[in-house]
């Protein structure tokens, strides 16, 4: 995955990583992947997936030098924040009061500037029965707080291992696919799908719009296990 990014000789300056850095939880997987961030330029941003077990992540991303960071500026438009919706040992998410307050402060300090509101859960459902039964449980009360602020037009999670692209009251919510297996969209039960894993790629521009695509690997080799009944 790695080498097909650098492959496209992109001159990346923010990589986002939006929680699920590790599936087993250990010191070595977050240093495995501080490893592998450690070949690019660029700083790294990231969030806590509900995989995630927070000690060990904080730990390991910090002894690597990558940021903590939850507000990034990028040039004079635009702001990136960042949202921990991680409910520790259960699959779903949401956020708290202390999150949400502290949106609404950053929100209220920057009404200049255009936000991407990032977080791991996705707040609306994604079709899949399965799975939007671990989505963010208090979707609403994000809702109330996001329309006080016309700004936030984008919204970027991770957590269902599929692309995905919908409007939510206005504003756009992106999903990026899964480096790792995916999920087989619209179904009733866990489905893996046989698509390559891949990644986005976000281009904020001056003038409020952001732009993106979706990659995925050429390789062919990538085989999931389509037997398996969970993940």
């Amino acid at each position: 995955m790695l080498e097909a990014i650098r492959a496209q000789q992109y001159e990346y300056d923010l990589i986002v990583a939006t929680g699920d850095l590790a599936q087993d939880q250990s010191a070595a997987a977050y240093q495995h992947f501080a490893e592998g961030i450690a070949s690019f330029r660029a700083p790294c941003v990231w969030l806590p997936g509900n995989h995630d077990f927070q000690p060990a992540m904080y730990s390991a991303l910090q002894e690597a030098g990558i940021s903590p960071a939850k507000r990034v500026l990028i040039g004079e438009q635009w702001q990136i924040l960042l949202l921990d919706s991680q409910v520790f040992g259960v699959p779903h998410g949401e956020l708290s009061e202390f999150q949400l307050e502290w949106l609404e402060r950053k929100l209220a300090d920057a009404p200049e500037r255009q936000t991407l509101l990032l977080l791991h859960h996705h707040p609306l459902p994604a079709g899949c029965s399965w799975l939007d039964q671990h989505s963010l449980r208090n979707a609403g009360e994000l809702d109330s707080v996001l329309a006080n602020f016309p700004r936030v037009k984008y919204l970027l999670c991770g957590h269902i291992h599929q692309e995905l692209d919908l409007d939510w009251n206005g504003r756009r919510l992106l999903a990026s696919p899964s480096t790792c297996v995916q999920f087989k969209p619209h179904c009733a039960n866990f489905t893996l799908d046989t698509i390559a894993p891949g990644w986005r790629t976000l281009e904020l521009q001056a003038n409020g719009v952001l732009e993106t695509e979706v990659h995925r690997l050429q390789d062919t080799r990538f085989r999931p296990d389509t037997a398996s009944e969970g993940y």
